[in-house]
């Protein structure tokens, strides 16, 4: 039922007592009720058909909120705050094609690896005089599937008389997973401010709406002096790790209270509904690499890759770039590495039956406890970063 606490569901065991307790008014108490009765029998049906209905409109109240509400449920709030969650991403880089000079192919040519990974050309393409031709391409299937290391992407997949070989000069990567439900309530809880105006969460909030913005904070001095930093007064310093100079810039525009300076080592110009130029000034964020040694007591449900999946977590927890290429937002800008989140991470994977971890902002300074993140810093790491030594 509905009450002032919210939603509470009725459970079987309620439930088959509620009609135990009206059949007994119904019948008299003396009425049998045992598990092998026809009477019993039949409640306990019922109950378990009432108490699937309860579970029914509980999701369907919990769906309302972003704390519980899950999958397409989840999805269907972020608009509100004007997010969407970020879906699989197709892997992209650059192969060099080498054949007959001046053959032709149209976009859409296809390559892969000897494992069956496949990609195609974006564009249209001619080899050169000198037999060989750099060509974008974009992986068939999304996922991290298609992040794959520098000269793996060797197989013509339609064999062709005119196009002799294929490899990859660099890696390919940008392929990720859809994000998930932590990942995206994370997003929406950064973003919910960016729906006002004129306020430093709505700048903030505004900026982290922009699609290839990772992090983003704002500072202000309210003095009328200049603080320490340099900023002059009454003015704002943004910080934004990722996203496009201009469209950065234009964000900050749109959403910053008249009168106030920006300050920043960043200057780009931006023109008001009126057609008039105005300067808009923001910095990039401070990116603090975390270093990471693990050493993990394992038992026999360990799983195969369970060093992977050890990097993995610690890195959607800090954010930063997987093995694949994938990258994950992780956490915000100036907040700290907190020491024993990384331990839960750890515990994450099955298997784990006791962890010692040391944490650092280089690798010759690790210790067992939080690493500190100022307010125009953001964390990141890699799976470079990260070493995981497991026995039993």
């Amino acid at each position: 039922m509905l009450t002032e606490k919210g939603f509470q569901r009725r459970r079987f065991d309620d439930l088959f007592s509620e009609a135990e307790d009206k059949a007994r008014e119904v019948y008299g108490e003396q009425i049998n009720t045992s598990e092998r009765s026809f009477l019993g029998i039949m409640l306990r049906i019922f109950a378990w058909f009432l108490a699937k209905i309860w579970a029914v409109a509980e999701d369907v109240y919990n769906s309302a909120y972003i704390p519980t509400a899950t999958g397409n449920n989840l999805d269907r709030l972020g608009p509100y705050v004007g997010i969407t969650r970020v879906l699989d991403q197709y892997a992209s880089g650059v192969v060099k094609i080498s054949g007959t000079p001046g053959h032709s192919e149209a976009a859409g040519f296809r390559v892969g690896t000897e494992s069956g990974i496949q990609y195609e050309t974006l564009e249209d393409f001619t080899i050169g005089p000198d037999g060989m031709v750099l060509v974008k391409v974009e992986a068939i299937e999304p996922g991290q599937s298609g992040n794959v290391a520098a000269g793996l992407v060797n197989v013509v997949v339609n064999p062709n008389p005119d196009v002799t070989a294929v490899t990859n000069p660099e890696r390919i990567t940008g392929g990720r997973e859809k994000e998930t439900d932590p990942e995206f309530r994370s997003r929406f809880e950064l973003s919910v401010a960016g729906g006002g105006s004129a306020s430093l969460d709505a700048i903030r909030g505004a900026l982290l709406r922009l699609e290839k913005v990772r992090a983003a904070d704002v500072i202000d001095n309210k003095t009328m002096e200049v603080d320490a930093a340099g900023r002059p007064p009454k003015s704002i310093q943004v910080y934004v790790l990722g996203g496009d100079d201009q469209e950065v810039a234009e964000t900050i525009f749109a959403k910053q209270s008249g009168g106030i300076e920006t300050y920043g080592d960043i200057s780009k110009e931006v023109l008001d509904l009126g057609g008039y130029p105005h300067t808009i000034k923001f910095s990039r964020a401070e990116e603090v690499p975390i270093y990471v040694r693990v050493e993990v007591n394992k038992n026999d449900r360990y799983p195969a890759d369970g060093d992977d999946l050890i990097r993995n977590a610690i890195i959607r927890y800090i954010g930063g770039e997987d093995a694949a290429g994938s990258y994950y937002n992780g956490l915000s800008m100036g907040a700290p590495v907190v020491f024993t989140r990384l331990i839960s991470a750890v515990y994450s994977v099955d298997g784990v039956e006791d962890v010692a971890l040391t944490v650092g902002s280089s690798s010759q300074n690790m210790q067992s406890q939080n690493v500190e993140i100022a307010p125009y810093q953001v964390a990141q790491t890699t799976a470079g970063h990260i070493e995981v030594s497991s026995h039993v």
